[in-house]
């Protein structure tokens, strides 16, 4: 079950693209090989091939110095660190891609740790929202100005007020630290492991009493509220104040590791693909007379959701299950994912002339840079684990609770070092048609 991403131009236009702006650079198609890194994991995975989108793509990259609004206080030097790493990782082309698993949740990490590092000075865990419109455009200006994609904002749904208080009490670090045990909530957060907090959620839970904690203040009877579903906004405000000051208490490199990791839990718990119209896999409906047309069918379907984004493989468990529920009460009785041949990675994006599903790794990553390749990231092409068909309409997958065992990332390859020229190819087409998408 492996398709072709749809592009709306030609190949022609593509190679010419990317034969001139290539070759003008004193390049060649053909050199280009991306080293796997060796990356250890406890479960053994297969062999995993790196993603690159060729040099050409550094043409397009806008390097220069941004003319700041000089009304953000703002300390951008303590994050200069993290900003490099989120403009690669939100890098023009892919960010569309890699929003909700790689630039997204760096971005969110960055703006958390620029406002926590600069409450050391300013006393303060929130802007207002006028200070908040001029440090957000001047973060966008900085990043826009590494090769950020320029709607980076609307991509990650931020806004000036993600940067205040919004509903919460609490916004001065004395208030905060007077407020909440500040040393348990420390030592439950200031360093997390990676692989088992979105089970055991230890940091989680000390956030969430803080936030708690802080939420009520203000209220009648604060000490003795019970807080209510409908407070579940002023909880959420306050858990923003708690990983500013988490923040502010750990090195840039630390705040960014813990925020990172916690965001994944929530990253993996979902799957963010959107689900089209199901009129035709009715072929598959009320027993399968057919093989041939349901999987047809099946083969279809799945092919929009390929033309997606990039999913980590916990997402794709969570697709195949949020999918296999929806065939279930559309009279999809039968194990279709096992009679199509459909494996998780057929639900992420498909790239390389071979049609290969990319899953990328469940742990947190980053997209890296180089002159010579472009930008490229960890992916799992190799892997084919089956689609598990839930048991009932109301079966959904836990990671806490899973039998597919999935590799928290992809296990370096010996076997090859780079990948095949025509894979490579594919992937200018593939970077070149972003580009000029984005220019039309």
């Amino acid at each position: 079950m492996r398709q072709r991403v749809s592009f709306s131009l030609t190949l022609p236009l593509t190679l010419l693209l990317l034969l001139c702006v290539y070759e003008s650079r004193g390049g060649s198609v053909w050199n280009t090989e991306a080293i796997a890194p060796d990356i250890s994991s406890s479960v053994s995975p297969q062999p995993f091939l790196p993603l690159l989108a060729p040099s050409p793509l550094t043409a397009f990259t806008n390097y220069s110095i941004p003319k700041l609004s000089g009304l953000c206080t703002l300390n951008f030097s303590a994050a200069g660190n993290m900003m490099s790493v989120t403009a690669t990782d939100c890098w023009a082309s892919f960010a569309p891609l890699l929003a909700d698993v790689v630039c997204c949740p760096q971005f969110d990490a960055t703006l958390a740790t620029l406002i926590g590092q600069s409450s050391k000075y300013s006393r303060m865990l929130a802007l207002n929202v006028t200070h908040a419109k001029h440090c957000l455009s001047d973060v966008q200006k900085i990043l826009e100005g590494q090769g950020a994609n320029e709607n980076i904002q609307k991509i990650c749904s931020i806004e000036p007020e993600t940067l205040t208080a919004a509903s919460c009490p609490v916004i001065e670090v004395d208030t905060f630290e007077s407020t909440v045990d500040s040393s348990k909530l420390l030592g439950a957060c200031r360093k997390i492991d990676l692989v088992n907090e979105c089970c055991d959620q230890v940091c989680q839970n000390a956030i969430l009493d803080a936030a708690r904690t802080i939420a009520v203040i203000g209220m009648p009877n604060s000490k003795g509220v019970n807080l209510l579903p409908e407070h579940s906004t002023r909880i959420d405000d306050c858990k923003n104040i708690v990983l500013r000051w988490l923040a502010s208490n750990l090195d840039p490199s630390s705040a960014n590791k813990v925020l990172r990791g916690l965001s994944n839990c929530k990253v993996n718990k979902v799957c963010p693909l959107v689900f089209p119209n199901m009129t035709n896999v009715v072929k598959c409906a009320n027993g399968i007379s057919n093989q041939t047309a349901c999987c047809k069918a099946m083969d279809s379907y799945v092919s929009q959701l390929q033309q997606q984004s990039f999913i980590t493989n916990l997402q794709a468990l969570n697709c195949a299950a949020s999918l296999g529920v929806k065939l279930q009460k559309a009279n999809v009785s039968d194990n279709v994912y096992n009679l199509c041949h459909i494996n998780l990675k057929d639900f992420s994006l498909q790239v390389g002339s071979q049609e290969y599903g990319c899953l990328l790794p469940s742990l947190p990553s980053d997209a890296t840079y180089d002159i010579t390749s472009g930008i490229s990231f960890i992916c799992d092409l190799n892997d084919n684990i089956a689609a598990p068909w839930p048991s009932s309409s109301s079966d959904h997958p836990s990671s806490c609770k899973k039998t597919t065992k999935l590799p928290a990332v992809p296990k370096a390859t010996s076997a090859k070092s780079g990948l095949i020229n025509e894979d490579l190819i594919f992937l200018s087409f593939f970077s070149s048609l972003l580009v000029l998408k984005m220019l039309l």
